[in-house]
């Protein structure tokens, strides 16, 4: 889609986008929120700017969405949704109302009085923050950014990086933050396939390179989601992002690593979790995996120990639980090798079909999904290796992986001509029962066949 968007009218020249001057005003901001004639720019309409351009929508507000997929920016303008739980109709309804349009023109971002940058931060090869994305966006707005207007990042990062990496770059347009435009970070905290919070309902961090910054950024999300909180700095909001997912990836690791050592003693992890979970305070429960998947937990504290590096610190707690989750692939293919040779076969040629290729249950998302580094290494060690997944019909190319696979049809004789059924991800569509009986061995690391009473001899937890 070329030009400007139809819901839209050209700024007159020499104005800025919606707050009808070149002057900083928090004031006139503000103003032109509640009056709802802000346009919101995001770029970035993935996991997290397509759910947070609904939302602005539903709120009233116009919404442009950036993306350099033109395949996506298409189906956008066509009313047609690629995220399972953003339906086509709800898109259709919001391109029909001329709230939402899609471009892959950058220039139509002059138009918007706030521009929120969703894009990915993954980690290089080396574990190191891969800022790519982020830099690339930065000095693409630079290029068309606007007096009065907001930039927001809402892309999961290291702390420093909204002044001292995003700021300069912005600033080489020839405006000023803090004098000619606002500034601020607020991170997503975006949880696909979630039913019980959306990105509406879930509160919101924000914080400013300055305080009037804050002030216009909080404004703005408050007027579109259920509570925006003000924090003193962007570094604050930064570190409170890490903080979440540092906090689930360390408690992760323990009850992996727990997991391992009761499966020594015989003893069900799954049933002490549960025991423990009767206190009603003092604990949350966790529960163990086959690694750690999706695109926060794996990656976003690791962006901590990179900084934490540049200030000669070591943070031991983050880089020990990295170690444990990342060894949960090797271990629950060892728990596979052991069943296979507990029934006189060899991983070598033998057959094996993974269950669920998504990095959690019920989505379609397979962002570092330990599946696809479980099925590459079982590949690696000479076995032959089947997926089925009911949301993710065929895989795709991602950065460093390629598997170039469809997931198969379920059947009884299907099931029956493996050696054995790996559950990699307990998906709510899979009949367990149903998958035990025709299995020949079923290895399971989601305690999905908890209630599977008969054929207990064939389960394997791993």
């Amino acid at each position: 889609m070329e030009g400007l968007p139809p819901m839209m009218s050209p700024p007159k020249a020499g104005t800025s986008a919606s707050l009808g001057g070149a002057a900083l005003s928090v004031e006139k901001f503000i103003e032109s929120i509640d009056a709802r004639k802000a346009v919101v720019g995001i770029v970035g309409l993935g996991y997290v700017g397509l759910p947070l351009s609904r939302t602005f929508c539903a709120a009233g507000f116009q919404v442009l969405g950036l993306d350099v997929d033109s395949k996506k920016v298409d189906q956008l303008n066509k009313g047609k949704s690629y995220i399972k739980h953003i339906s086509s109709a709800s898109v259709k309804e919001m391109v029909d109302a001329k709230m939402l349009r899609a471009t892959a023109n950058p220039k139509d971002l002059r138009r918007c009085a706030a521009i929120l940058i969703c894009v990915p931060t993954p980690l290089t090869k080396t574990r190191d923050p891969d800022m790519s994305y982020v830099v690339g966006t930065a000095e693409m707005i630079a290029k068309h950014l606007q007096p009065g207007q907001l930039v927001t990042l809402e892309s999961t990062t290291y702390p420093g990086t909204t002044r001292d990496l995003i700021q300069p770059i912005l600033e080489q347009s020839g405006l000023k933050a803090d004098k000619d435009f606002f500034l601020a970070y607020s991170p997503e905290r975006e949880d696909p396939g979630r039913e019980d919070f959306t990105t509406e309902t879930i509160p919101k961090g924000v914080g400013g390179i300055v305080p009037k910054s804050s002030k216009v950024a909080v404004a703005l999300y408050d007027a579109a989601i259920s509570k925006a909180i003000g924090v003193s700095s962007c570094e604050v909001a930064e570190c409170s992002k890490i903080l979440e997912n540092v906090y689930r990836c360390v408690n992760i690791a323990l009850i992996n690593e727990l997991k391992m050592l009761h499966d020594r003693k015989d003893i069900d992890v799954w049933e002490v979790i549960k025991a423990a979970s009767t206190k009603p305070f003092g604990f949350q429960a966790f529960y163990p995996g086959p690694g750690l998947g999706g695109h926060c937990i794996p990656i976003d504290p690791f962006y901590l120990t990179w900084r934490a590096r540049q200030f000669d610190m070591s943070t031991r707690f983050i880089e020990l639980s990295g170690e444990i989750n990342n060894q949960m692939p090797d271990y629950v293919i060892a728990r596979l090798m052991d069943a296979l040779n507990d029934v006189e076969k060899s991983l070598k040629g033998a057959k094996i079909l993974v269950l669920g290729l998504a990095y959690k249950k019920n989505i379609e998302d397979i962002r570092e999904s330990p599946s696809i580094e479980l099925i590459e290494r079982l590949k690696g060690k000479g076995a032959k290796v089947d997926y089925n997944d009911p949301y993710v019909p065929a895989t795709h190319k991602q950065r460093e992986h390629n598997l170039g696979m469809k997931s198969k049809a379920l059947s009884e004789k299907m099931l029956a001509s493996y050696d054995c059924v790996l559950i990699a991800t307990d998906h709510s569509d899979y009949d367990y029962p149903w998958i035990v009986k025709h299995a020949k061995l079923v290895v399971d690391t989601r305690n999905a066949t908890a209630a599977c009473r008969s054929h207990r001899k064939k389960i394997v937890k791993a």
